[in-house]
């Protein structure tokens, strides 16, 4: 079965699963399932539960949040449009360990554990490329805890901007647009700092250009002065 993927989800990000295949495997990593539409708020994936479907991420972005036993929640991650979300239950059968949920109109593929599997065994590539996606996702974990470790909380939050327009981001002519709206709590998430804290640091980047914030996307309107802030090196030519 060939499936027709819609006018504009061609592309997905590079480091995503779809954007590290080949075009054969991707056309048979979507052939799997079937087509599912969420709206902003509906949950795609809910911690504890002990289902083991998988979800292919077409188009949009979800936030990735769990909740611990003093019932406070945290945000984890960002996933975008090409990214796999709920991979880890079908491949070790425990409960879902984090509640997945859609940030705008998102579309996607839904398939079972024993499909990926399948398909797994009887594509290497594309079992490599979730190999390397899981250990891309273990090395953003460990960035952050060391993040935490070295660095004051205003370089901090710079790296996250950073990695997120360079992982996530959509050229634009007044700069790097990250579409999925993240609050100041979750951005404070992320980078481990306090509210406030965060919230002075926005302010600072806006009033010196660097950054543009919005209801639905924040801009990066200077990268190169962003990687600058987050103790980066400048990217080569």
């Amino acid at each position: 079965m060939r499936v027709v993927v819609p006018d504009g989800f061609e592309e997905w990000p590079a480091r995503t699963l779809l954007g590290r295949l080949s075009p054969p495997a991707r056309q048979d990593l979507l052939a799997l399932g079937a087509g599912v539409r969420f709206d902003v708020g509906d949950v795609l994936l809910s911690q504890g539960t002990d289902s083991r479907h998988v979800l292919l991420l077409l188009s949009g972005f979800a936030k990735v949040t769990a909740t611990v036993e003093n019932g406070e929640t945290s945000l984890l991650a960002v996933r975008v449009g090409g990214d796999t979300v709920g991979e880890m239950a079908a491949m070790d059968g425990a409960p879902r360990s984090a509640t997945v949920t859609a940030c705008g109109p998102l579309t996607a593929r839904v398939f079972s554990d024993g499909a990926l599997r399948q398909l797994l065994e009887d594509r290497s590539e594309i079992a490599m490329a979730l190999a390397a996606l899981i250990a891309d996702r273990l090395r953003w974990a460990n960035r952050r805890r060391l993040d935490f470790r070295g660095y004051p909380a205003k370089v901090r939050l710079a790296r996250l901007l950073v990695e997120l327009a360079e992982s996530y981001g959509s050229p634009r002519r007044a700069g790097v647009e990250i579409s999925c709206r993240l609050t100041q709590p979750e951005l404070a998430t992320l980078a481990g700092a306090a509210e406030t804290t965060v919230q002075k640091v926005l302010r600072d980047l806006r009033e010196q250009g660097v950054l543009e914030t919005g209801y639905r996307a924040t801009t990066v309107r200077d990268l190169p002065r962003l990687r600058r802030l987050a103790d980066l090196p400048d990217e080569g030519p």
